[in-house]
């Protein structure tokens, strides 16, 4: 397990399009607050309100959209050039394999959906001021809790990643899942009541929460947490699975 773990995170470190990702959200993080308040503005917002209205407005899109196209290379690329065929020969279990590439895979993944809450709240810290930051508890939450989510979504990535197996499908069907779904599931909640606690106690609803953790309750927040945990592991079964049954070409 060990040594495939080691050999997907070498696979990430050289991937050319988690780099161009990568390199692209950091662009977006520094240059972004410094358009968007190139001086002619009357004054300029604290570091504090830009990381609440605008670094997290966009986390939700972030941690499910990008993390989207990087599945459809990282993970079904190695099908398409037959890689896959051959690891699955080379006596692994594939249990293993699969966990170790779906790790692996949502390391990738949250470290694509922390760069804008760390690189533009740095790079507004430096426009606007070091005054007044975000409180340290809260800031440490947040970005803790978007790691966690991007985990949980990246699993379910993963398991759609292995069914399709073809980069265009995988990219395609899941950016239109995930902006779409809300919709079909707040419908599907108040048709069927039973559906109701399970839809909005799933990680499809629970990420808007991240922005209000220092409102919620004890028990929200511990839910908060163990939803996005559980997730990754029901959906590593899950993948495994299917992974165990897929006829591999």
């Amino acid at each position: 397990m060990g040594n495939l773990i080691k050999s997907e995170w070498f696979k990430l470190t050289k991937d050319r399009p988690f780099l161009v990702l990568s390199g692209f959200l950091i662009a977006v993080a520094v240059l972004f607050p410094l358009l968007e308040f190139d001086g002619a503005q009357a004054g300029l917002p604290t570091v504090s309100d830009y990381y609440l209205n605008v670094v997290l407005s966009v986390h939700t899109d972030i941690v499910k959209l990008i993390p989207s196209i990087l599945a459809g290379f990282f993970i079904t690329s190695e099908y398409s050039i037959g890689t896959m065929k051959s690891i699955t020969s080379s006596g692994n279990n594939r249990v293993r394999i699969y966990f170790a590439k779906a790790m692996i895979f949502s390391v990738g993944a949250i470290i694509l959906s922390l760069i804008l809450p760390v690189f533009m709240t740095g790079a507004s810290a430096l426009y606007f001021g070091f005054s007044d930051m975000p409180e340290m508890a809260f800031y440490f939450q947040t970005v803790g809790l978007i790691a966690l989510y991007g985990a949980g979504f990246a699993s379910i990535m993963a398991i759609f990643a292995t069914i399709f197996s073809d980069s265009g499908k995988t990219i395609g069907f899941l950016l239109l899942l995930f902006l779409l779904v809300d919709w079909p599931l707040q419908v599907l909640a108040v048709k069927v009541p039973f559906l109701e606690p399970v839809i909005s106690h799933s990680v499809f609803n629970l990420v808007y929460d991240i922005v209000n953790i220092s409102q919620l309750a004890t028990n929200e927040v511990i839910t908060l947490v163990l939803v996005p945990i559980l997730t990754f592991i029901v959906s590593g079964m899950i993948g495994s699975f299917i992974f165990h049954k897929k006829e591999i070409k």
